[in-house]
């Protein structure tokens, strides 16, 4: 049945099934805090464990790229 030229239930079940994905969501990200406290609670750095899991998404050639380009302003600030 449209209501003023939308299908209704279409859209409510469109609606309804991105609350449900939102809410997995938050529960996820809960999961995920909880794991990076169990980790700082056994001494794990969590900031460099975050750039690991960042670093680990990214395309090899994408890394290789950002790390040459880190070493070379590195160099350039008198860091290295």
């Amino acid at each position: 049945m449209a209501k003023g030229g939308i299908a209704a239930d279409r859209l409510k079940s469109f609606i309804e099934r991105i609350e449900r994905l939102e809410e997995e969501k938050a529960a996820l990200a809960a999961d995920i805090r909880e794991v990076y406290a169990e980790a700082k609670g056994t001494g794990f750095d969590t900031k460099i464990m975050r750039q690991i899991i960042r670093i680990r998404r990214m395309d090899k050639a994408d890394r290789q790229e950002q790390e040459e380009l880190l070493a070379l302003y590195k160099r350039a600030l008198d860091l290295e």
